[in-house]
């Protein structure tokens, strides 16, 4: 049966692909998932129009990520940790810390966007790199600084 992809799929192909798969696994997975339409002219007509639709979306989520990392990037965060000797912290900063911190200044993030490369165990000042939506990465200075 031939099918045509309605979004990426990693055994198949990428969106608009025109595949050939077996009935069942056409008719009882790809189908209901809406992974795949059957491949007919009116699917395909179809097809085209959400690609429209899905660049359009792609576009706008991705303008909204740039402004969001740019505003991002204007803020810079005051954590206050217990510290020992040596200036080293108990524990370390964790991306939850910080998505906390953020949400206080009123920027709603998941701590999964937040990518803390070394893990932060002294004092000192940070640069946080966050991944927001429609591939734009922002940036936000982190100030650790003793309780």
């Amino acid at each position: 049966m031939k099918v045509i992809l309605r979004q990426d799929f990693e055994q198949l192909g990428h969106v608009g692909d025109v595949v050939d798969v077996k009935n069942g696994y056409a008719r009882n997975y790809l189908i209901p998932r809406k992974i795949a339409y059957v491949a007919t002219d009116s699917s395909i007509l179809r097809l085209e129009e959400e690609k429209k639709q899905q660049t359009k979306r792609s576009e706008k989520e991705k303008r909204s990520s740039e402004k969001l990392a740019s505003e991002i990037e204007k803020v810079s965060l005051t954590i206050q940790m217990k510290v020992g000797e040596d200036d080293k912290l108990f524990g370390s900063v964790t991306s939850q810390m910080i998505a906390d911190s953020l949400r206080e200044k009123g920027f709603t993030l998941d701590k999964r966007q937040i990518e803390i490369e070394d893990s932060i165990k002294a004092l000192g000042i940070y640069t946080v790199p966050i991944k927001l939506p429609g591939s734009v990465t922002g940036t936000i200075k982190v100030w650790v600084v003793r309780e």
